[in-house]
């Protein structure tokens, strides 16, 4: 086997550690590249020493009959810096308007949300709740037991509201317009 067949399979085997995340065995490698198990370790060891040898910030280890990839001791007190930095998110107007309908009308159904907005909001709540804006609040007391959702108290932190009462108002104007454009769109749908 030449180097750049080496270098090849090392590209192939690196790019398997770093997306597998755990431990992977050797055999299931070695299945991955094509060779056999003795070929494969000697190929991974040579990477473990090319990564040694580069100081470099990861490393491969050997578990058993495995190999991870993971980050250098040496590597932990920058990491951290990192990992203790708040995480930014996005707001989109999907987002928004979502969470919206959550706030003012909580506790509420996905499917009550689906109706208001007329589209599917699986993605829009998922999001929601990773960004821990929303959270499962109970169940509707009806077939199925759907989930219900309402705001948490990071919503009211990142709103800098001290209850949803505190919550603006619509006034009531605005409200009939509201009223007047969701007729018309549901009138436009039932004439099509």
């Amino acid at each position: 086997m030449d180097e750049v067949e080496i270098n090849r399979l090392e590209g192939v085997i690196e790019a398997v550690l770093f997306t597998m995340g755990d431990s992977v065995e050797l055999e299931k490698i070695a299945q991955a590249i094509g060779h056999d198990k003795d070929t494969t370790r000697r190929i991974v060891h040579r990477m473990m020493d090319k990564y040694e040898a580069e100081d470099r910030g990861i490393r491969v280890i050997e578990l058993e009959e495995a190999f991870q990839m993971c980050t250098k001791k040496e590597t932990y007190e920058y990491l951290i810096r990192v990992a203790k930095q708040p995480k930014k998110y996005v707001l989109t107007d999907v987002l928004l308007e979502t969470l919206s309908i959550i706030a003012y009308k909580q506790p509420v159904t996905k499917l009550e949300v689906e109706k208001i907005r007329g589209v599917k909001s699986d993605h829009a709540v998922n999001k929601l709740v990773e960004y821990n804006l929303v959270s499962e609040c109970g169940r509707l007391d009806a077939p199925g037991k759907p989930i219900l959702f309402g705001t948490t108290e990071e919503f009211l932190r990142r709103f800098s509201v001290q209850s949803v009462d505190d919550l603006p108002g619509v006034n009531p104007e605005q409200m009939e317009s509201f009223k007047e454009e969701a007729e018309e769109e549901v009138q436009l749908k039932l004439d099509i």
